[in-house]
């Protein structure tokens, strides 16, 4: 049986949806269970069908699906699965989401544009969801557009341990790339005990609104900056934030993330600029054609299990992470 019982009454049980199925297993295998045996495929015309193929009436479901390309697809098979657990009689069910699709999409920046981040969250508690589990969200306000607990999961000490291994941390300096990211950067200038850099992005009056210039707001000089930011999507943000570094003295650019979408020409500009690594985590997967020899790879799923371990224990998720808040 995949269900492991806690108590007499309490059975926990690990779903996987076909985004990333491999992250899935390893959460699991961090567990000491199997994930219940799922069926899932597509009818000619494209809508998905799910199953489960045992028992999961009075189970605590956790439900693991990474919103990856083509995101739309998971986004939808992870609802569908969520709404065969509710009707087959599961306790409580916890969408596990390591990275959010459209959580850029948090606020109205103009007229007439959707908040879809919130669409997310309505979607989700309507297939049945209790409660949604996810890492590095890209603003923490997304946290109350969902009826119910959400899980914020921080990568900071997987990444800042990494680096702490590596680095002679009395030359470095970690750098927010831009003012969203300030608040993330104080947290890992407080775990690793470095000062703090800002990129202040502005507009060049003489370039038409055009260009943009890069100011660089503390010390970097012949010191080694960690760019820190929650995600690389087509890596265009990170490399100029390293150039503008690297303009201002710094004698090493080390850049750390924790989703690494890499959508179009990100690989190339990381590959060809001068950042010396890129530490990332497979929140989602990437494929081989889309590694190069910078790259490093660290596991969230010991960090997602043991937030499994916690809710499903009742315990506190919290208390993973008030060593680096």
């Amino acid at each position: 049986m995949s269900g492991i019982k806690a108590t007499g009454e309490k059975n926990l049980m690990v779903f996987s949806g076909r985004s990333y199925p491999e992250l899935a297993r390893e959460v699991a295998d961090c567990l000491g269970i199997e994930l219940t045996p799922t069926k899932l495929h597509d009818f000619a015309n494209g809508e998905i069908y799910a199953r489960y193929l045992e028992s999961v009436r009075g189970c605590d479901a956790f439900v693991i699906q990474s919103h990856t390309a083509p995101i739309n697809k998971w986004i939808m098979e992870q609802l569908i699965m969520v709404d065969a657990l509710k009707r087959a009689s599961a306790t409580r069910i916890t969408v596990v989401m390591p990275f959010f699709g459209y959580a850029r999409q948090d606020k109205k920046g103009r007229g007439r544009e959707p908040i879809t981040a919130r669409l997310m969250a309505d979607l989700f508690r309507t297939a049945g969801a209790d409660r949604l589990m996810s890492v590095d969200l890209h603003t923490s306000q997304i946290q109350g557009f969902f009826d119910g607990p959400v899980d914020h999961l921080f990568a900071l000490s997987i990444l800042a341990d990494y680096l702490e291994d590596k680095l002679a941390m009395d030359r470095v300096t970690v750098v927010a790339p831009d003012a969203g990211r300030v608040r993330v950067a104080e947290r890992w200038t407080d775990k690793l005990g470095t000062p703090m850099a800002i990129i202040h992005k502005r507009r060049d009056p003489d370039v038409a609104n055009e260009v943009k210039v890069h100011e660089v707001v503390g010390e970097v000089r012949g010191r080694t900056c960690v760019l820190i930011d929650d995600m690389i999507d087509t890596g265009g943000t990170i490399c100029k934030a390293a150039d503008a570094l690297f303009e201002q003295g710094a004698s090493k650019v080390v850049v750390a993330a924790t989703h690494a979408v890499l959508s179009g020409p990100a690989v190339d500009r990381l590959k060809n600029s001068r950042i010396s690594e890129v530490v990332v985590t497979n929140t989602l997967p990437i494929p081989e054609e889309a590694r190069f020899d910078k790259l490093t790879v660290l596991s969230i799923a010991p960090l997602i299990a043991r937030a499994i371990s916690e809710v499903f224990s009742d315990g506190s998720v919290t208390s993973l992470f008030e060593g680096d808040s």
